[in-house]
């Protein structure tokens, strides 16, 4: 499942830095981090993330029960480093049928979390109402980290999104009932803190909405 990278914002076609610029190019998006091809979920596919990666690599832990973990994917290259990851998980959704997950950490205007979430902006913060109360709260690396939802989303998934260790947390959940999930308080584990227990994942199929969301 070899593939060319791609736009973390829009899934197009990206020019690799050459004479005219030192960043990956989309004609859409400008200067991006290049989100590499999703290959088949694998402990060792996590490893190479994980030993490449910025910014968390966050993940259930332990995950609910009957979850599996459907993939990973990351933008940015050899040089910069991971700039964005995300992780998918599906299992038993809440009110019956199969749920999905996708957890994604980034810095500031990479957009990938805003792709998974489908709404038109790189980053989520126009589209929460800080104002009011976290819908939902996470425990991220061992800190209480709420979540607010994000609105404009399409009906189909429920869209969280924060902050934590310094960088935009987001959970993107299918279909949209699922995200009861959220409010469960779910431990997330930053996978680059797990050690050998990441050899203790779960594996599913791949989940097709790492490659389109």
């Amino acid at each position: 499942m070899r593939g060319e990278p791609s736009c973390p914002k829009c899934g197009g076609r990206v020019r690799a830095p050459g004479l005219f610029a030192d960043s990956w190019q989309c004609d859409a998006h400008g200067s991006v981090y290049p989100l590499q091809p999703v290959v088949p979920p694998s402990v060792e596919a996590l490893g190479v993330v994980v030993h490449r990666t910025q910014v968390p690599v966050w993940m259930p832990w332990p995950l609910p029960v009957g979850w599996l973990f459907t993939g990973v994917a990351c933008a940015g290259d050899d040089r910069s480093g991971g700039r964005a990851t995300a992780v998918a998980c599906s299992g038993p959704g809440p009110l019956g049928g199969m749920g999905e997950l996708i957890l994604v950490a980034e810095e500031l205007g990479v957009g990938l979390g805003a792709r998974y979430a489908g709404i038109d902006a790189p980053d989520p913060g126009p589209y929460m109402d800080v104002g009011k109360p976290a819908q939902a709260k996470v425990l991220a690396g061992g800190r209480p980290t709420p979540l607010w939802h994000v609105s404009g989303a399409p009906a189909d998934r429920a869209v969280f999104a924060g902050e934590a260790l310094g960088m935009w947390l987001w959970a993107v959940v299918w279909p949209e009932q699922s995200g009861l999930l959220m409010y469960d308080e779910l431990v997330l584990a930053d996978l680059r803190d797990a050690g050998a227990e990441v050899e203790l994942v779960p594996c599913g199929a791949l989940s097709p909405r790492l490659i389109e969301p």
